[in-house]
């Protein structure tokens, strides 16, 4: 089972296991390592190597509603963070491990639910091979 929570707030559960007769490979993910392995690539597809993959349309369509949240406002820095992780093809995890910060506080920065210090979105800008640049526009 995955839960994928999309921006409108709608959280979605979906069974895997429903795609074992059409997709025997999809079984490999009883493997809980790898299962867990599984990551986001850009936005729209969640993959867990080369043979296995699902798209988050085929979750947000055929899944089952979990809940529903307020939808995902954002932050700018934490909408910059996430694209940034999403290009490079890491997880929260995998970006904790580069940069020291809780996986738990990449998730909240990604939300826009933290209020993050320039030193720590500067870690991470490093850990994802970027700078960060801090602007302010007068003309909104």
């Amino acid at each position: 089972m995955i839960e994928v929570t999309f921006r409108d707030g709608m959280v979605k559960g979906y069974d895997m296991s429903a795609l074992y007769d059409r997709y025997p490979q999809v079984r490999r993910l009883e493997d809980r390592k790898l299962f867990e392995s599984g990551r986001l690539e850009g936005f729209y597809l969640i993959i867990w190597d080369d043979e296995l993959d699902i798209s988050t349309e085929t979750v947000y369509e055929s899944g089952w509603t979990v809940r529903k949240l307020p939808p995902f406002a954002g932050s700018k820095a934490g909408d910059a963070v996430l694209r940034a992780r999403a290009a490079r093809a890491l997880t929260q995890k995998q970006l904790s491990e580069l940069t020291g910060i809780d996986q738990g506080d990449i998730s909240k920065i990604e939300k826009g639910v933290a209020n993050p210090t320039i030193g720590t979105l500067e870690r991470i800008a490093g850990a994802l091979g970027g700078k960060l640049i801090i602007s302010i526009d007068t003309d909104q």
